[in-house]
């Protein structure tokens, strides 16, 4: 139920952009290399759910008064449902309302979204993983302590928007 979007150059162009302009965030795990993924990420979603790029810490879209934080990984090949979608422990307190999560392939070629889940839900369903630790699925060895949720148990976005919009 994941949707598969093409990564045009013109997205590829404003995430570039917006890359450098950003720099490296306090926190990086990737040091600043995952900016590029990230901001593909959140183009590609602003793009499909047609809201407004906020790109503040809290959240990164606005869409009739409800705040989605965009959630991104680079991958090697197409996300399974198995795969897990990870939070780092320093972003709980982020004041958005949704978590919505990307994977982007490394060849930047294609994005897929693969659902979203509200912030109350997924901290409550989602299992505890110290940096070092094996993520269980697809035996990743996490980064950094984060809160790790299947990509199964995530909401896919077009029942959502159907269910809003509709």
């Amino acid at each position: 139920m994941m949707k598969e979007i093409i990564i045009t150059n013109e997205i590829r162009e404003q995430a570039m952009e917006r890359a450098r302009q950003m720099g490296e965030l306090k926190n990086s795990i990737r040091q600043g290399e995952g900016n590029l993924v990230g901001f593909i990420g959140e183009i590609v979603v602003n793009n499909y759910i047609k809201g407004s790029l906020a790109n503040t810490y809290d959240y990164d879209i606005l869409k009739e008064g409800i705040k989605y934080d965009v959630k991104s990984k680079e991958t090697t090949v197409k996300p399974k449902p198995y795969y897990e979608c990870s939070i780092a422990d320093y972003n709980p307190n982020q004041d958005c309302d949704f978590y919505i999560f990307t994977r982007v392939l490394n060849d930047h070629s294609k994005c897929w979204i693969l659902g979203l889940k509200s912030k109350e839900d997924y901290f409550k369903e989602s299992r505890f993983l110290k940096k070092g630790q094996i993520d269980g699925t697809n035996q990743f060895v996490v980064k950094a302590d984060c809160h790790n949720l299947e990509i199964s148990r995530l909401q896919p976005i077009d029942n959502f928007f159907v269910t809003i919009e509709g």
